[in-house]
Order: C-alpha cells, then structure tokens, then sequence
C-alpha cells in the first residue's frame, strides 16, 4: 500500500498504517486491495570537476540540462540549473526533485554546456541551447544513484560521437550527482484511535468495528491507504496505532475520511459511521480531548443526508515521528539479491516448435519467460552488488538424470549462480538443450532453496534480503507443501515474485498472494507472519505491451520494510 507502514498480513489485521497485531484475517484485505505504490522525493544535486575550457580569457559558465529517457526511447527533458560563471569545478545550487519509484528503471541523461557571455541576462529556461557550447554527456539509472552508500555517483563525461563509437573517449570532465530523500517523505503521523457508543450491527452480538482511513486523490475519489485491526465484539473500541506517512497522503491539511465498519468474514461490511478530518485536525482532536461525531450517509427522498450520530471518534495520542525508508536501509548498506527458477514442465510445449511457450526466436524476439527474466532482472540488478544470481530450473529430467523439482541452471552440480541478466539468459538457452521436459508442478523445492540460502545469510548477520522470481506456466500440484514453504519463509528475509506464462487457469495460484483475499496455512495450523508472495499473470499486462515489472515489484519495498520493522532491524548511516 504504497508508502504506508504494515507490518503483519494476518486475517483481521491491520494494513498499510498500523502496527503489527496477533489476530488475522484476510477478508479484510481483500476488501482493500493494495493501491498504492512506494515512492519518495528525491532531490539530486549537482558538481563538475575538471570541465573543459571553451572561453579565451575566462574560464566555462556552465550549467547543467536534466533530461529523462522513456522505455520507448523518447527523451524529455525536465530540469536546469543555474549557470555557474567562471568555473571549471562548478558547483550548482539549484536542486532537481524527482519522485523514486522503485519498480521500473528511470534512466535519467544530463548534459553539461558552457552558456555565451552574451546570453548571462537571459532566464535559463529561455535559453536555446544549441546556441550555446556542448561542454559533456554522462547518463545512469536513478537506482544507481540512491544504492551507492552515500548516494554520490560520479560520471564520466563524453562528447556524444564518443558516447556511441568511442572505446578510448578523451577525459572531459566528470559529474557528480548526489541524492537526498525529502526529509517529509520520513516524517509519520501516529495517533491511537478510539470510538465511544457505537451501534451494533450484529443480531445476536456486538459489532467487530474496524476502521478505514482513504485520502482524496485529484479525480475526486477516496482512496484507501490504510486500515486497523478488527476489534471483535466491542463497542467501545481503542485499536492500536495508526501510522500515516505524510507525505503519501499530500500533507496534514489534506482531507481524510475515517470510515468506521463492522466487519463481516464474506467481505461485504456494513458502514457504521464516518468523519471526514485531516491529519491537522486529528492532531488538535488529541489537543482539545474532544469526540468528534460520527455520521452516516442517509437516503432522504432522492438524495442522501449526513445523519448525525451519537456515536464519537477520539484521538487518544498524537505524535509526528521520522520512519526510516526503504533509501536509508539501502544507503545503510542492504542489498537485495535476486534469485530465479523457472519451469521446465512438459506442458510448455516442445522448445523447437514455435508455438512453445520455451522456443528461442531466431530473430531475437523473447518468449515470454525471456520478457520476464529481462523485465525484473533489469531493475533488480542496481540493488545487488555483486550481480552474482542463484539461478535454478524445475520439473526436467537432466541428462542421464532424474526428473528434478530443483536443478542448478548453469548444469553445474556444485554452484548455481551465473553472472548478470546476460548469464541467466545463456544458462536457460543451454539447458533447453541439455533437459527433458516432464513434470509435475512442484514449488516446494526451490523455495526451500531459496528459504535456505535466507537462513543462511541471516544466520551470518548479512545485510541482505533476497527475492525470488518464479516463472510458471502451470497450476502446481504441490498446493499444501508450498503453502508450507511459504509459511516457514515468511520469517525470513525472503519475497516471491511468482510470473504466469501462457494460457492457463490460474486462478488458484492466487491462493499464494495475500492480496487476493486468502491466508496461508500450514498443515500444523500455523498462519504466515507476513505477506511475501506477488503473483501476477503475464498476459494481463503485456497484452497491451505494459511492462510487467511495476504491478509485479510495487510491494516489494513494503514487504522489505515489514521485515524490518518487525524485527526492529535500523540501518546504520
């Protein structure tokens, strides 16, 4: 849920703004589908060293042109500085602020040029730059930047012909580009909130009331960003903190609804009541220690009234404090390492016929388990340092082999990772060649493995969290035993990124994604302590050619943080 802070992802917890909590159900959540995106402001500023010297009696005033380059290709550009005179070690003022998304690679170019004397007096917006002198050139993704420990990337600067053709460019400079989060995209809300007689839904008991918080959004519709625990059988309920990021919801006097409901396992629950506060009157709610009424949306005739009811809702405690970001565990040093299995099953058909979800294109195109490797590997790898990936196959029988629900995809039987995007490509090449498709659909094997490897690194106090790509084309058949498997990782610092290829039905896949409304249970009764899975099927996205990274990688940052916070792990800076 974007920005929001959850820490559990039980039955009837709490999601997206409050703290952890023992009792858990789902129906909940899938009455509040996860909307929202993380994100945060970033400021990126600017210094150059060693830049060339066009000017004759003086040195280079040059300023620095921010543009952004589109998946398509398209450039736009998006910024200047100001223009420093006289400076070949120029440092500029003026800040660039973009905002972070952690799902999709944004590749950001910026080009350095000396501005003619002649045009000091004109505003640099109205500037023509190709009146003034190309001074460099220097591009890199914006994950590049706020992964580096101290978020400071320095670039080395090219003309554009050696941008393309050059092996051996000239030394023209470099750039530096350093990044900082807003520090309101930190700050958080916590208030405790209580409601006073409220009326019970229930025939035969009282109501099981939680509360929903929803932000306006510019269409003029409420989003929800967060949601309590459900209180059973009270009516006079205290739930456990509300944590609100600012920032996510616009500012403290952006308008708020705080709806209160009476919670019903099939999903459908009943409003009891509502308040419409920001989080500048929530605070002096706690202030004056004065109820704020609730009301409810009534039809009257042909149009709807806000009855006034006696029921109240109280802010018990009030206060701002600074959350630490998925960036600060990241400028702390953490990492995560990206993992990949991939199906081998026989139902994907024969990897020389092109109708076969595994065929090669002689012309270069990818198939769809090339498209999602590529996809995600893309923006995961800025995150791995070593950019060393455990890559693995399931549900093939290896050269004078077994079948086997977890073999190494190199071909290797003593490791298995492979170097960058372009090793993991190669390796699954090769071992078309090299594997007899079979079957079934097993999961439970190389989640162990990954599991694994987590509890290892976790045992070794490594700053590492490790997130699994699964890219299936099947329903599995071990539905219990990865159920279990999934139950026993949820403690680690594991997610699962499971991709559906192909023309399947895989509606009972979304058994694995807490957001779809189901809780994971192992066979001994012991339920997940978070939500780790995403699931996602390939053709809902890329059948209009949207790239499957964002719907698939949006939680991740969450699921990090949940981790985290749970533990009461703090990076240090």
């Amino acid at each position: 849920m974007g920005n929001c802070f959850s820490d559990v992802g039980g039955r009837m917890a709490a999601v997206g703004g409050t703290a952890a909590t023992d009792n858990q159900n789902d129906a909940v959540d899938m009455y509040l589908k996860s909307r929202g995106i993380h994100f945060s402001q970033i400021e990126l500023s600017f210094s150059a060293t060693d830049l060339r010297d066009r000017d004759v009696f003086s040195k280079s005033d040059s300023m620095v042109v921010v543009y952004v380059k589109e998946r398509d290709g398209a450039i736009t550009e998006v910024f200047r500085t100001e223009v420093v005179l006289n400076s070949l070690n120029p440092s500029w003022i003026t800040k660039y602020t973009i905002t972070y998304h952690f799902e999709v690679v944004q590749t950001l170019l910026f080009h350095i040029f000396d501005v003619d004397t002649q045009f000091h007096n004109v505003e640099v917006k109205m500037l023509k730059l190709e009146e003034q002198q190309f001074l460099g050139e220097a591009s890199c993704a914006l994950s590049e930047i706020v992964t580096k420990p101290n978020r400071s990337l320095t670039l080395d600067l090219v003309l554009r012909e050696e941008s393309v053709s050059s092996t051996h460019s000239q030394d023209h400079g470099k750039l530096t580009v350093h990044a900082e989060e807003c520090f309101s995209s930190k700050t958080t809300a916590e208030m405790t909130l209580r409601c006073l007689d409220l009326e019970s839904k229930d025939l035969f008991s009282k109501s099981d009331p939680f509360l929903v918080i929803s932000k306006l959004v510019e269409s003029g519709i409420f989003i929800p960003v967060c949601k309590t625990e459900v209180l059973k059988n009270d009516l006079n309920p205290t739930w456990k903190p509300v944590f609100l990021n600012i920032q996510q919801v616009g500012s403290k006097d952006s308008p708020l609804v705080i709806e209160c409901f009476n919670f019903y396992s099939n999903g459908k629950h009943d409003l009891i009541g509502k308040v419409q506060k920001s989080i500048a009157d929530l605070e002096k709610l706690d202030s004056g220690r004065e109820g704020e009424n609730l009301f409810l949306p009534t039809l009257v005739g042909h149009d709807y009234q806000n009855k006034i009811l006696k029921s109240k809702l109280f802010v018990d405690k009030f206060s701002e404090t600074v959350q630490h970001t998925f960036l600060d565990y990241l400028a702390g040093g953490f990492e995560l390492n990206f993992m990949v299995a991939i199906d081998f099953t026989a139902s994907n058909g024969n990897p020389r016929l092109p109708d076969s979800l595994h065929y090669i294109d002689p012309s270069g195109r990818q198939n769809a388990y090339q498209k999602a490797i590529y996809e995600v590997g893309e923006v995961l790898q800025f995150y791995d340092t070593d950019k060393r990936f455990p890559a693995w196959g399931f549900g093939a029988r290896p050269i004078d082999g077994s079948i086997s629900h977890c073999f190494n995809l190199n071909g290797s039987t003593n490791y298995c990772e492979v170097e960058g995007i372009r090793g993991i490509m190669m390796a699954y090449t090769s071992a078309l060649f090299n594997v007899s498709l079979a079957g079934p659909t097993l999961f439970g094997h190389v989640i162990n493995k990954a599991a694994l490897i987590a509890s290892q690194s976790l045992a070794n106090e490594s700053r590492k969290y490790f997130v699994l790509l699964i890219i299936t084309d099947g329903v599995i058949t071990d539905l219990q035993e990865t159920k279990d498997a999934l139950v026993k990782a949820s403690d680690l610092p594991l997610s699962i990124l499971i991709v559906g290829v192909g023309g399947a039905d895989f509606r009972e896949m979304e058994i694995l994604d807490a957001d779809k409304g189901e809780i994971l249970e192992s066979t001994t009764g012991r339920v997940a302590s978070r939500d780790i899975v995403q699931f996602v099927p390939f053709r809902d996205v890329h059948n209009g050619e949207i790239s499957i990274v964002q719907p698939l990688l949006a939680e991740l940052p969450t699921q990090f943080l949940t981790y985290m916070r749970s533990r009461d792990i703090k990076p240090t800076t």
